[in-house]
């Protein structure tokens, strides 16, 4: 676990902990202390804790003129104990929207399981968003957390994608390739 570590390579485009609209705004991270832990196994410090027991993130990415942010998670979401969807929503994507991000993509990849509960929070943010013409999508989820999400219906609020060539692109190419999918989706 502690080998896993968030994607850098747009770290000289972007970083969280200097942008000011970021709610991780600030933080300071050791690259040698590790002292965070998802089931007893430690994990890479620059991921971000966020209220969640079992899930960690990092925002990737935020552009405040095309109004997207890219996420990506690790651990477990769970939705049935933790409620990390409404940890999520309060903590991170409501401060996010509130300055002007309406697009969010996540990527889930290093998603271990998912666990839903019931879609009002889902549902919730799907319709907060629409108001301006946003969307959330969920790239690379793994096929065992994807099929729970779906099995939950939550596909009706959330989009799931596939691009696994993500990390061979820059943000905007990415965003750019979401968008038109979301359009074609969407019409």
């Amino acid at each position: 676990m502690q080998d896993i570590e968030p994607y850098y390579n747009w770290r000289h485009m972007y970083a969280a902990e200097e942008d000011r609209r970021s709610p991780f705004y600030g933080r300071i991270y050791s690259e040698f202390e590790y002292s965070q832990t998802l089931y007893n196994f430690y994990i890479h410090p620059q991921w971000d804790e966020f209220g969640s027991k079992t899930l960690y993130m990092k925002i990737l990415f935020a552009d405040y003129d095309q109004q997207y942010a890219i996420i990506e998670l690790l651990g477990e979401w769970n939705d049935a104990i933790e409620n990390d969807i409404m940890t999520l929503r309060r903590e991170v994507t409501d401060e996010l929207n509130l300055r002007g991000i309406h697009k969010f993509i996540i990527i889930a990849e290093n998603v271990l399981n998912f666990h839903s509960s019931d879609d009002s929070y889902y549902e919730e943010w799907c319709e907060q968003l629409e108001e301006d013409r946003g969307w959330i999508v969920i790239l690379n989820m793994p096929e065992q957390s994807r099929y729970d999400f779906k099995k939950a219906r939550l596909t009706n609020y959330v989009e799931l994608m596939e691009l696994p060539q993500w990390r061979t692109l820059k943000p905007e190419f990415i965003f750019n390739i979401v968008e038109s999918e979301m359009l074609l989706r969407l019409n």
